[in-house]
């Protein structure tokens, strides 16, 4: 299928690793121009060389702190110096640590919802305007399954990806007439750094071993596997896609039926 984001411009945060990586391969594959930021620069300028080798596509990178609104501003303006707008906006950010509410103080709550809220916020707030005046536009949020079906021991996504999700629930409906679609996705477990040092908090926590770990997840998931990046790229490559027109405002979990309820 021909997604129709050829030379269309998309900003994927986060995408040194894991799934936001995962998402710049496939929209660089399906042939948008890239932008890549990430707070490490080795980390960033192995993908950029990486994808740049498999695909010959146009990869810009930043090393860009999305909690920072002044850096956000300042890369998203030299984006659009260079490339002439932003198109797609894949919305990313590392989660929080692991724990429960005795774990933490109000100040880790604080920095949990600059990480996953206010880096989300950040990047609209500069994306938007350039969507505006283009009539079209696709945003994509990567939030979690926790957003959703909160995890006992992950107390800090639970609270701070689940504002993602009213953030762009209410951005969609306020975008929708200007062509734009605003759309959060929710991963489950699936096979990234991420899930490497949740089995090590959980080893680290005396409950098991790393193999006690993954066990324990597989048989919580009606597919009895974790995900691969991969299946979660292809996703969303299809929600910034032409073909995604009419659809907007869904928190969809890419979970193997991971979450329960039936919303």
């Amino acid at each position: 299928m021909d997604l129709g984001i050829q030379n269309k411009v998309a900003l994927v945060a986060a995408s040194s690793s894991g799934l936001g990586k995962a998402v710049a391969f496939q929209l660089s594959r399906e042939g948008a121009k890239l932008a890549i930021c990430a707070r490490t620069e080795e980390n960033l300028s192995k993908t950029q060389e990486n994808i740049t080798a498999e695909t010959g596509g146009i990869v810009q990178a930043y090393t860009t702190d999305v909690t920072q609104g002044d850096q956000v501003h300042q890369m998203v303006a030299d984006i659009v110096s260079t490339l002439g707008t932003i198109d797609i906006l894949v919305s990313n950010a590392g989660g929080p640590p692991a724990g429960f509410v005795d774990d933490f103080s109000p100040d880790d709550f604080r920095r949990a919802v600059e990480l996953n809220l206010m880096s989300t916020i950040n990047l609209c707030y500069e994306v938007v305007p350039h969507m505006k005046r283009n009539r079209w536009g696709r945003i994509i949020c990567i939030t979690s399954v926790s957003a959703k079906q909160p995890i006992s021991n992950l107390i800090l996504s639970n609270t701070s990806r689940a504002g993602v999700l009213g953030f762009a629930k209410s951005l969609s409906e306020q975008m929708a007439r200007f062509g734009i679609t605003v759309n959060s996705v929710c991963p489950g477990y699936t096979k990234t750094e991420r899930v490497e040092d949740l089995a090590e908090s959980f080893v680290n926590s005396g409950k098991g071993t790393q193999g006690d770990f993954y066990r324990t997840i597989e048989a919580s998931i009606p597919m009895q596997r974790l995900g691969t990046p991969g299946e979660f790229a292809h996703t969303v490559a299809f929600l910034a896609s032409e073909r995604a027109g009419y659809i907007t405002g869904v928190a969809l979990q890419i979970d193997g039926g991971y979450i329960k309820s039936l919303y």
